[in-house]
């Protein structure tokens, strides 16, 4: 598996009902006895690997109840170092798992990425030899990464100025939000892969078929790693006419790390004046919000 997001792909995978997913195209993990019930019997399960799983339908539940504080599941944290204690004999990576989790609870739900860390370097020191410990100094990558993608994002609010980018489209022509001054635009991060993204894009073709001879304008910033497939879907797609940016590094896309874009689709939408006037509209919100601003441009 690759770095990209290996802590979001990894808690997808075994916390499903904890953390909705990412649309990533990097395969699922393994599938490991931390998954829910249904997937692995439980008479086929060791017994570490059976409490944890019990354990983590429990936390599931309460998730979905709406419990996602400390306080709310201080009993499942404790039955965490319960567990940890019975099994402490065992340096497997069932046992291991069980640490991980705990540390992935305090990322995904707590959004706690000081006693995450904390958590996986415990992980690194006392599970060295396992396969997440084995992992550790990318998990800790990856959760530094993502509390400074969410540092950016917070800061792409409505009313903010755009920091605008300096790039070249497919053609190779420059490509920025700043070209389009005067108009309405919408930065849009998506992929060929992402199934959200594709069953969005016929709203967001309407939308621009209806808008753009009044001063509508796309900028798509693809996250696809191979340009070929990129070009075949685009002639595939009727109205799909909109200038793209694309460099093949998938989520290592550099416009993607510029505005901590860390799950897809997400999109920006920017007023003729430079300035944030929508985040992650869908369907029929996308074109009231460009219909206001075209109406309010026009006056």
């Amino acid at each position: 598996m690759k770095t990209k997001l290996l802590v979001a792909s990894l808690v997808c995978a075994l916390l499903p009902a904890i953390t909705p997913a990412q649309a990533d195209p990097t395969p699922a993990p393994t599938p490991t006895p931390t998954q829910t019930p249904a997937a692995v019997p439980a008479k086929a399960l060791t017994p570490a690997a059976a409490d944890l799983q019990t354990l983590v339908a429990k936390i599931r539940v309460k998730i979905k109840e709406g419990k996602r504080t400390e306080a709310d599941l201080a009993d499942e944290l404790k039955s965490f170092d319960d567990l940890l204690a019975k099994y402490s004999g065992d340096k497997s990576d069932t046992v291991a798992q069980i640490l991980y989790m705990k540390a992935m609870l305090y990322v995904s739900v707590f959004e706690n990425t000081d006693k995450a860390k904390e958590l996986i370097t415990q992980l690194k020191t006392e599970f060295p030899d396992s396969k997440v410990g084995q992992r550790a100094d990318k998990i800790l990558a990856s959760i530094d990464a993502g509390k400074a993608a969410k540092a950016i994002q917070a800061s792409l609010k409505e009313g903010a100025l755009f920091p605008d980018f300096q790039e070249q489209d497919l053609q190779g022509q420059p490509l920025s939000v700043g070209n389009y001054k005067g108009k309405v635009v919408m930065v849009d991060f998506w992929a060929t892969w992402c199934g959200p993204c594709r069953g969005e894009l016929p709203n967001v073709i309407a939308t621009y078929k209806k808008f753009h001879a009044k001063g509508f304008e796309i900028i798509g910033v693809s996250l696809d790693s191979e340009r070929a497939k990129l070009d075949d879907f685009l002639k595939q797609q009727d109205g799909m006419t909109w200038a793209q940016y694309f460099d093949g590094k998938g989520w290592e896309n550099k416009l993607a790390g510029k505005y901590g874009v860390r799950s897809i689709p997400f999109t920006l939408l920017i007023g003729p004046d430079g300035h944030i006037i929508g985040k992650d509209l869908r369907g029929e919100k996308l074109g009231a919000a460009v219909e206001k601003a075209i109406i309010a441009n026009s006056k």
